[in-house]
């Protein structure tokens, strides 16, 4: 199995909802990454980053959450001329993972409509429950006919127990990570915005867009783990991080 890191976007949002000490007026940008595993039995997608619409657009499909988050229009990377690169297409795509459904991480969802999706039970929930779209959730990004299977702690995507999915809550009530084992590189926990900068989970910091600090804190004590037994953690939005990760077809085996 391989695994290749895609380029689904890059957002630039206020600092200090990340880093505390930050100034009010200081932005930090930050890119949106998805992760393509190349199985023997298929191809699974962990997150399909923003649509690529939103490059040109973004007030148009995302309405005020376009002010919070802006994607820079100068950047107009995403996941389907990601995969383009690979040779592959979103109908190569057997399997998508979505770590949660704001719409930087399930925006290309609609492309992918031979794709079997799962996401955590908790999270279509949320997505489905009363006032979403004011926590983020907005139904042109998730709600589509392909099928939806909503599962807990340690589903095994492909059933060889070689990419398992891992509930990480605090950014929303059903984030879910996914653990990749693979033959060089070992463990790999994909941890999206359950730590969306490396600092968050060194500092033990909640960012100002979390939903439950204390599930967060959690969730940063069970990746210590994973990451003490080994396993190199992939953060949601981490450009330090970003710039040292192998990308396209310079993949991971």
């Amino acid at each position: 199995m391989k695994m290749h890191i895609l380029d689904g976007g890059r957002l630039r949002m206020r600092k200090r909802i990340y880093v505390p000490e930050a100034d009010k007026s200081e932005a930090i940008e930050l890119p949106v990454i998805a992760v393509l595993f190349a199985h023997e039995t298929g191809y699974v997608l962990y997150d399909t980053g923003c649509h690529p619409s939103v490059s040109d657009d973004a007030e148009a499909r995302w309405g005020k959450l376009a002010q919070v988050m802006t994607p820079i229009g100068g950047h107009s990377a995403n996941v389907i001329d990601a995969l383009a690169e690979l040779g592959l297409s979103p109908d190569d795509i057997d399997v998508v993972v979505n770590s949660h459904f704001h719409p930087d991480h399930c925006g290309c969802n609609e492309f992918f409509r031979k794709a079997r999706f799962i996401c955590h039970e908790a999270e279509l929930a949320s997505a489905k429950s009363d006032g979403a779209e004011m926590q983020g959730y907005l139904r042109v990004e998730w709600d589509h006919p392909m099928p939806m299977q909503a599962v807990g702690e340690g589903h095994d995507v492909l059933g060889d127990g070689r990419l398992v999915t891992v509930a990480l809550p605090g950014h929303t009530p059903g984030l879910m990570g996914l653990l990749a084992k693979l033959d060089s590189t070992g463990d790999v926990l994909l941890v999206s915005d359950a730590v969306s900068l490396r600092r968050n989970l060194d500092n033990d910091e909640i960012p100002r867009n979390a939903v439950d600090g204390d599930a967060l804190l959690k969730s940063y004590a069970k990746i210590r783990r994973y990451e003490a037994g080994g396993a190199m953690i992939i953060c949601g939005h981490d450009d330090a991080q970003w710039q040292t990760l192998r990308k396209g077809s310079d993949g991971y085996e």
